[in-house]
């Protein structure tokens, strides 16, 4: 029986100094392990086949009012090299009953938010859009347009145009005379980093996911980027509390402490600039837009675009406009020649605000075809 013990004894003693070094070599095994997954880099998506795609995004109020015509548009294009995005209020479904195109069927955006002029619900509603988008990795050139937007050429000018430049388009500038900076958005939105330009941008794939990827600057723009002053001069009476502006009984001027802010003016070239990413934009929007020239004080205050109607859209006017080769920035003392690649272009592919009857016209002359000129040289 002493024998038998003593035995027991030592067995047990040479298993608790086993213990301790094999413990300690079973949790650092552990650990390594650990470290492995954490410190493994995320799979990166798998490489789209086939051709990159433009992603054609329409920011509308419910359907797609000149349907017909971007139909005709991409009826004449390869449908491996585009796709299409709709924002349009909550609940709006397109299909058979509410488009005439194809192309639209099903293509609003399962979430979408009730937009509002002049507040950041526009931008948000362009941000659902860049997101939804790149959801396919084919998508490589990303387009933002409006319900009344019109593109001035054919499918395979504007397709080779866009993916022949390894550059957005955002036109962004600094306006001297502007006041709508609010100091209050400091430190996270410098005053020197401040911009404003069309909200029409075309971005590549790079930078529209930093606006998806962005949550800091969208908080300040919520916060202290507000259209209240116009919108008070018009008429509109606002709601003080939700704006956070305290307005007196029957005041019937607006202090001009107060900033008045349109968000979708701003945000995307703020961002950029804040980011770094300037040098990798062509300054300048890929959109042409006519401006308000009314001497009405009130009409100017609403600062809407023109809108082209049936005898506005002849062959001599689109001609015009896609004869323009170089935009003026006086605010910067700045001429932007329009490039791609390095190669001289016009300026605009699309244009807007085109009624039905514009459209209409646009399409019966033949206009949206092949340009004369400017042939481009593509990198892919």
């Amino acid at each position: 029986m002493p024998v038998k013990r003593s035995r027991r004894r030592a067995r047990a003693r040479l298993c608790l100094r086993l213990a301790a070094p094999l413990s300690f070599l079973l949790l650092l095994a552990a650990l390594l392990r650990t470290q492995s997954l954490l410190g493994a880099p995320p799979a990166a998506p798998p490489p789209a086949a086939g051709p990159a795609k433009v992603a054609f995004l329409f920011l509308v109020r419910a359907g797609v009012p000149l349907d017909f015509l971007w139909d005709a548009f991409f009826r004449n294009g390869d449908e491996g090299k585009f796709s299409v995005y709709v924002h349009s209020a909550p609940g709006f479904q397109l299909d058979r009953t509410t488009t005439g195109s194809p192309y639209f069927y099903g293509r609003q955006l399962t979430r979408s938010v009730k937009v509002a002029w002049g507040e950041a619900t526009m931008v948000e509603a362009e941000r659902m859009l860049f997101a939804a988008a790149l959801q396919d990795t084919a998508n490589q050139r990303f387009v933002l347009l409006s319900d009344s937007c019109v593109p001035l050429y054919n499918f395979s000018y504007i397709y080779t145009y866009l993916v022949a430049s390894p550059k957005s388009f955002v036109d962004s500038f600094v306006d001297k005379t502007d006041e709508r900076y609010n100091p209050n958005m400091s430190p996270t939105i410098p005053k020197d980093k401040w911009r404003k330009g069309s909200q029409w941008v075309t971005l590549i794939r790079r930078h529209a996911e930093v606006i998806v990827g962005d949550k800091n600057v969208l908080q300040v723009f919520r916060r202290h980027c507000k259209m209240v002053v116009t919108k008070t001069l018009l008429g509109r009476k606002p709601n003080a509390r939700r704006y956070g502006f305290n307005f007196r009984r029957n005041q019937k001027r607006v202090s001009l402490e107060e900033h008045d802010c349109i968000p979708d003016e701003h945000y995307v070239q703020t961002l950029f600039s804040i980011k770094g990413l300037e040098d990798e934009l062509e300054r300048r929007t890929l959109t042409y837009t006519s401006w308000n020239q009314s001497s009405n004080p009130k009409e100017k205050m609403a600062w809407h675009p023109m809108k082209f109607e049936y005898d506005t859209t002849s062959p001599e006017h689109i001609s015009v406009i896609k004869s323009i080769d170089h935009v003026n920035y006086q605010m910067e003392y700045r001429t932007e020649w329009c490039q791609c690649n390095g190669t001289s272009v016009p300026c605009f592919l699309f244009a807007r605000k085109f009624s039905y009857s514009a459209a209409m016209h646009l399409l019966e002359q033949g206009a949206v075809g092949p340009p004369k000129s400017a042939q481009l040289l593509v990198n892919f």
